[in-house]
């Protein structure tokens, strides 16, 4: 269960460290407290497939929209996906490299046929998940790796501290008279990134 996660709550006034649960946020929150959440969704930003020619596997991780199908990503293996490659994801949607920017990463061309581009995303492409988790998505990923009230699509990560709120609890805590504030704050591949200041 998403609110069965283990909670560290740390009191400002006395330093003094409580290890809870998730569920107990509802007993930590007072009246006109205000709850910010965070409604990006998550884009199945990883697409898998074969570069032409080869027939040799590629990945190429979405990391923005950049507008006419064309979108920013991180490509893998880095060295073979140079502009003018191509890789296939499933029959009918490619992926042309146009050119490498200054971070490195690539400027790909998505094309799709008989259905939209978004729509050939939603069809083929993977949840990505954190790095710590060594196996591939599964079907049920698609909604747990959400947070219950996503909505705008544009996360490659999910906003973590979100993932454990439950419709049950988020209600406990309107009961109480928490406020809620929206906001979209899409996650980039930094959150994979390790810490290094």
């Amino acid at each position: 269960r998403r609110d069965a996660s283990r909670l560290m709550v740390v009191h400002r006034d006395s330093g003094a460290v409580e290890h809870r649960r998730f569920t107990d946020l509802a007993h930590l929150l007072e009246p006109r407290d205000l709850l910010v959440v965070n409604r990006s969704r998550v884009v199945r930003a990883r697409l898998l497939g074969r570069r032409f020619g080869s027939g040799a596997r590629a990945e190429i991780f979405l990391l923005s929209p950049l507008g006419g199908d064309r979108y920013e990503a991180l490509v893998s293996p880095g060295g073979k996906l140079k502009p003018g490659r191509a890789v296939e994801i499933a029959p009918g949607f490619t992926a042309d490299v146009l050119s490498v920017t200054e971070r490195r990463t690539r400027v790909v061309q998505l094309r799709a046929e008989g259905a939209s581009v978004e729509q050939a995303i939603e069809a083929h492409g993977h949840i990505p998940l954190p790095p710590y988790i060594t196996r591939m998505d599964e079907a049920a990923d698609v909604e747990r790796y959400q947070t219950v009230y996503a909505r705008e699509v544009g996360s490659v990560a999910a906003p973590t501290a979100g993932l454990h709120f439950t419709p049950e609890l988020l209600a406990a805590i309107a009961e109480l008279g928490v406020n809620r504030a929206e906001v979209v704050l899409h996650v980039g591949a930094g959150t994979f990134k390790p810490v290094e200041v």
